[in-house]
């Protein structure tokens, strides 16, 4: 069974029971609605964003914390996989929807999409859509959501509001960090999309990216959890398709492909006056990929590791001292 919003239920339910054990908040809007505050006014935590992280990709993922593997390197890392990735990337973690009520704006992911199919060029290539009665969407904001936003929700997506959930964690929280690390196998999912190859072809994908540390400054952590996918994600991928399609395929999924790879993300964003669709489409990929032909078995990679940029980036003078 498919439903995508009972999965994200399930696996963000014990943060309903004990939200205390999660460092969490919960609060019921007047409309019923529920709101999980993951580091708005809650501190959050590194469980709090793993929950997160497999509520995005609608229950059919697995996110675990693992060391980073590279010299030199004693970082946290998150470690995700999927046996399903074009329903549980793209029709549920993809953030792909931008959440605007009045004051408020956030970018939502998570499988209430699937329902609400604003994306609706999307899910017609997906092929997919649901009927739920719940709804659970994640916002990427530092502010939680008012009333007006679950009564939006609940209009476009046909759930009423009371069996609404909402999480909400802002880019530069530890739980945050946690979704957005754990992304790695999402990118290389909708790189693969804009190059015009089916998706649904890829049945299975493994991933891993570096744990930006959390800060309170917003470019800062833009820039921090940006170049931890860009500049240190690994994406295996197994691919129902030829030698010669993959061949074709790894070395157009990287970020190398970009002309501007190699200077940190904040300062790329700065020099497009900080408009994010002024960069480089190619720049938003892992930094490595590799594929597997499920016809062939044979493996082809492209793409690598900029650990001395990621040194910079995501930690600059801690490494080094005051």
């Amino acid at each position: 069974m498919e439903d995508l919003n009972r999965r994200a239920l399930e696996r963000i339910r014990p943060l309903l029971m004990d939200p205390w054990r999660f460092a969490v908040r919960v609060e019921r809007l007047r409309n019923g609605a529920q709101v999980l505050d993951l580091g708005v006014q809650a501190s959050g935590g590194l469980e709090a964003g793993l929950a997160l992280a497999e509520a995005c990709m609608g229950g059919l993922g697995r996110a675990e914390l693992r060391a980073f593997e590279a010299p030199g390197t004693g970082w946290p890392a998150v470690q995700v996989a999927t046996d399903h990735p074009a329903l549980c990337c793209m029709a549920s973690q993809y953030a792909g929807w931008s959440v605007q009520v009045g004051g408020y704006r956030a970018m939502a992911s998570g499988p209430l999409r699937a329902v609400a199919r604003v994306e609706r060029e999307l899910f017609d290539r997906l092929g997919y859509g649901e009927r739920s009665r719940v709804g659970v969407i994640c916002l990427e904001s530092s502010e939680l959501p008012p009333d007006e936003v679950a009564e939006n929700l609940a209009a476009t997506s046909g759930i009423p509001p009371d069996a609404l959930y909402l999480l909400v964690a802002p880019t530069g929280s530890l739980a945050g960090s946690v979704q957005i690390a754990a992304r790695s196998v999402e990118t290389a999912l909708h790189r693969i999309m804009t190059s015009g190859f089916d998706v649904r072809r890829v049945r299975w994908g493994f991933g891993t990216a570096p744990l930006a540390p959390p800060t309170p400054e917003t470019l800062e952590a833009i820039g921090r959890t940006n170049d931890a996918i860009l500049y240190g994600s690994r994406v295996w991928l197994g691919v129902d398709a030829s030698d010669q399609e993959l061949g074709r395929l790894a070395p157009e999924l990287v970020a190398s492909a970009s002309p501007v790879w190699g200077r940190p993300f904040r300062r790329l964003l700065e020099d497009a006056g900080g408009d994010f669709y002024r960069l480089d489409p190619r720049l938003f990929s892992p930094a490595e990929v590799t594929l597997t032909s499920l016809r062939t078995g044979r493996t082809y990679r492209a793409g690598s590791i900029a650990l001395d940029l990621l040194r910079t980036s995501l930690y600059g003078e801690r490494l080094n001292g005051p």
